[in-house]
């Protein structure tokens, strides 16, 4: 378990030492946050600093770091070096970035905030984007829930009514109508923070079994350092979008200026933003850990997690929790599965109905214009759940794209930080790598995935995929992440000599 350790270790170290770095480099000061300034009691509203930790947390969190990781740990504890190195590097880094630009910004949705830096043209798609992407997270973060407690009636022995998905999914809708619309403290600033601590004690509560537990050995790096992934399925660059929440996520550039519209000094970003992070990435190493411990490894394969997770994922998070903390764990289990995901549906929702606010500007601080975009956002998010509860829509497939998406967003946001430093005059490296990095990981990704390029160019025998075309994916991924270096250091020397005319 020594490779474990020194991973947490190196979070916990990163936290305190680049996160400080990271915080140094953007500069907080004493200036009045938007909170305080504009504090309409509805979006900005100042909460304490131990809230708006544990309310990102949440936001970004969910049941993100977990279904990830266990997905992730099928390539082995390879996995670890992701989650740790991407948290401090890349994924604090992101949420940092996207919490304190849009602070900066009068708490300006992302969308806003990236086409500040990246131009009208980025501006517009990311509205575009933004809103499309956050409703599918709202309607399949009421959809599952939904499906689950179903299944929680159904083993209770309970029937009628309270086994269909519909009835739940209709009191799911109406309860994110009631969050998305009123005061942010008023539910998600109250109840939140109690969830939040739930995910972290089911977190250790994994961990402390796992390690009380003889029969539970977590497999060392070195000792199994390549592919364990029972299909075969390549780690580049697989793993990196598959683990998004624990790692770094698109999905966090759409949370932060919630809380971003809620903080009363500057100096609170790094607790609040890199922190909350780095928290999820502890989150994710330890789920990762236990999808490695906990399950046989065949061949050098991990075909006891493989055939776990196949039951589907909540279950998967049950037999884990079951096993390490008994009936406890159970108990967390039903709570983590059915209010974790509500929690980030909600806010998904709410992202949303800011998103378009800030591109129609309109202001929230009235009833009647907050009724006019909560009932539209609110109106297709019912309509896609209850078409697909009923059987009538199934966006399974557009639902597949949506870790690309999801990574290519992030690789947005960090090139609009990068743009943000260099015009700041700061050292925008700490943002331009990451957004190299994960450049190339979108780019290659998007070209070998079978459900977009790879159906094209991976090797197929009766239907089914037999080898992956790593030989042109690769190059192509490589030959993109330099061009977009080489388009944004073309971007500031443009800049640059249009100062000096």
């Amino acid at each position: 378990m020594i490779s474990f350790l020194l991973c947490l270790a190196l979070l916990i170290i990163g936290y305190f030492v680049y996160g400080k770095i990271v915080d140094n480099t953007f500069g907080p000061d004493d200036r009045e946050t938007p909170a305080v300034r504009i504090n309409d009691g509805v979006d900005y509203v100042v909460m304490p600093q131990w809230k708006l930790f544990l309310v990102q947390l949440l936001n970004i969190a969910g049941l993100g770091p977990i279904f990830g990781a266990l997905q992730g740990a099928l390539w082995g504890p390879v996995v670890f070096l992701w989650i740790t190195f991407g948290t401090i590097f890349a994924g604090g880094v992101h949420d940092y970035f996207s919490g304190m630009m849009s602070e900066r910004n009068d708490g300006a949705s992302i969308a806003e905030v990236t086409g500040r830096y990246l131009g009208p043209v980025m501006q517009n798609i990311m509205r575009v984007f933004s809103v499309v992407l956050l409703i599918m997270v709202g309607t399949v973060f009421a959809v599952g829930p939904a499906g689950l407690i179903v299944t929680l009636c159904k083993n209770s022995g309970m029937s009628g009514l309270l086994t269909t998905t519909l009835f739940w999914l209709i009191i799911i809708l109406v309860y994110y109508f009631i969050a998305t619309f009123i005061s942010i403290d008023a539910i998600i600033g109250k109840i939140y923070p109690v969830f939040g601590i739930c995910l972290i004690i089911m977190a250790v509560g994994v961990i402390f079994g796992i390690f009380t537990n003889p029969a539970y050995t977590i497999p060392e790096i070195w000792a199994n350092f390549g592919n364990m992934h029972p299909s075969g399925t390549p780690i580049w660059s697989f793993m990196f979008i598959t683990v998004a929440c624990g790692a770094i996520s698109g999905f966090h550039s759409t949370q932060s200026p919630l809380m971003a519209r809620c903080m009363k000094s500057e100096k609170q970003g790094h607790f609040v933003f890199y922190g909350a992070m780095v928290c999820e990435g502890v989150i994710a190493l330890i789920w990762a850990a236990a999808g490695c411990a906990l399950y046989t490894i065949t061949d050098g394969k991990m075909a006891g997690l493989a055939e776990a997770l196949a039951a589907g994922q909540s279950a998967a998070i049950y037999d884990v929790c079951a096993k390490t903390m008994g009936g406890v764990g159970i108990a967390l289990a039903m709570i983590g599965v059915v209010i974790c995901p509500v929690t980030s549906g909600d806010t998904a929702f709410r992202s949303a109905r800011l998103t378009l606010a800030d591109w129609l500007k309109i202001d929230q601080d009235s009833y009647a214009n907050r009724l006019k975009l909560c009932i539209p956002v609110l109106g297709v998010g019912a309509f896609l759940g209850i078409g697909n509860a009923m059987g009538f829509i199934n966006y399974t497939v557009i639902w597949r794209y949506f870790s690309w998406t999801n990574q290519t967003l992030a690789m947005i946001v960090l090139w609009a930080a990068s743009m943000y430093l260099f015009k700041e005059k700061k050292n925008y490296w700490i943002t331009a790598v990451p957004a190299t990095f994960m450049s190339a990981v979108s780019c290659t990704y998007f070209v070998l995935a079978p459900e977009c390029l790879g159906k094209m160019i991976n090797t197929y025998a009766d239907g089914k995929l037999v080898a992956y075309n790593t030989a042109v994916a690769y190059p192509i991924g490589i030959i993109f992440a330099i061009a977009m270096l080489a388009l944004f250091i073309h971007a500031t020397k443009k800049h640059t000599a249009s100062q000096k005319a």
